[in-house]
């Protein structure tokens, strides 16, 4: 009751007196919030952390490895000089065989047919050409006693020539259906093991069909494929390191012996032959090898594949300069596994972002892994 009438006597109602408490209160209310605007504390910004590569062309070893297979030095692919029916085979998959062995054999029926009909015209022809011989001596007795013209003698000895060259044509014919009739038989050329058996009994094959794969006794190999990218690193003579898969601590030293001309028409890679200095017992036709090749000293600038950055059609790299990444042109040489060769942009020193390239854009400060030099 004291309170309001001195409010009254001050003049203030009720109302006047919620007003001016509001007005107080919003007056306190945006002092704080003046006071956050302008004496609140900036906010970090994020530095993001990149992995990096120090570029270097200190020269560095080229080692290349190829799995490979245990060969022969010189193998036959066998094959039947005539068409037809195979009807008997003689050997397995790793069998030892000799040098005149038979292997397989295709019936031979039709061609001894013709074998006895070339035998029948060589009798005919030798007939015929007995009687024109006789005949040939009679007329020239005849001719020596003046009986007959010297043209007539002439005649029946032209006959008898005939004769001869009719049985000298039959003896050839005979010949060549006798060499049909041995071709029905497939025989080893030389000594050595089975590696493939291509022909079953039953199998109507052309003449000139490889059936049998005969690897020749001797030196063994390894033969490897090169890709065409690689070629330049290796020549003949160069040496090499053999492991072999199924031996262990077995290391034989060898040389690239031969190398492919043109590029297998499927797999676009280049056959290479590896002859091997000394040939452990051990190691068996067919087994899995593994090239070592040390190509020598490079002095390539090599980054990770992972570093480009590709803007349309023109690969990049982004390089760290004072801390802050700047995107460099580059021209790339050729690709090496996950590795790319640069022929030009990048020189020795220069810091490579090669991991989180996806996230910066030019001149962010960035913070740096520890870096590697390539």
């Amino acid at each position: 009751m004291l309170i309001k009438e001195k409010l009254h006597s001050l003049g203030l109602t009720k109302k006047r007196l919620f007003v001016i408490l509001g007005v107080i209160l919003i007056i306190l209310i945006g002092g704080r919030i003046f006071n956050g605007i302008f004496n609140s504390k900036p906010v970090a910004k994020t530095i993001p952390i990149v992995r990096t590569i120090t570029v270097g062309k200190s020269s560095t070893e080229n080692i290349f490895q190829y799995p490979g297979e245990v060969r022969g030095r010189y193998e036959s692919n066998l094959a039947f000089q005539v068409a037809g029916k195979i009807v008997s085979r003689s050997v397995n998959l790793g069998d030892r065989v000799t040098a005149g062995q038979v292997l397989m054999q295709i019936d031979p029926k039709d061609i001894t047919q013709t074998v006895n009909a070339s035998n029948a015209a060589l009798n005919a022809a030798q007939s015929q050409y007995e009687l024109a011989a006789k005949n040939a001596d009679r007329y020239r007795e005849l001719y020596n006693s003046g009986a007959v013209s010297k043209i007539t003698v002439e005649q029946y000895e032209n006959t008898a020539n005939a004769a001869l060259a009719s049985v000298q044509q039959a003896q050839a014919q005979l010949t060549g259906n006798n060499h049909q009739l041995e071709y029905t038989q497939l025989i080893a050329d030389h000594d050595g093991v089975i590696a493939a058996i291509n022909g079953e009994i039953g199998m109507v094959v052309a003449a000139g069909t490889s059936m049998i794969t005969l690897v020749q006794d001797g030196q063994r190999e390894i033969q490897i494929f090169i890709p065409e990218n690689q070629l330049g690193n290796i020549y003949p003579g160069q040496p090499v390191q053999v492991d072999f898969w199924a031996l262990n601590n077995v290391k034989v030293n060898g040389t690239i012996s031969e190398i492919a001309p043109m590029a297998d028409s499927t797999t676009r890679t280049y056959k290479v032959r590896v002859a091997l200095s000394t040939m452990p017992e051990q190691v068996k036709l067919g087994m899995t090898a593994k090239v070592i090749l040390n190509a020598g000293n490079s002095t390539d600038v090599v980054i990770p594949s992972s570093a480009i950055y590709q803007t349309g059609d023109k690969p990049n790299v982004w390089v760290v300069v004072d801390k802050h990444v700047q995107l460099v042109p580059i021209e790339i040489s050729k690709y090496r596994d996950n590795d790319v060769v640069v022929k030009s942009g990048l020189k020795k020193g220069d810091v490579v972002v090669s991991g989180g390239i996806t996230r910066l854009t030019a001149n962010d400060e960035v913070r740096l892994e520890d870096g590697g030099t390539l």
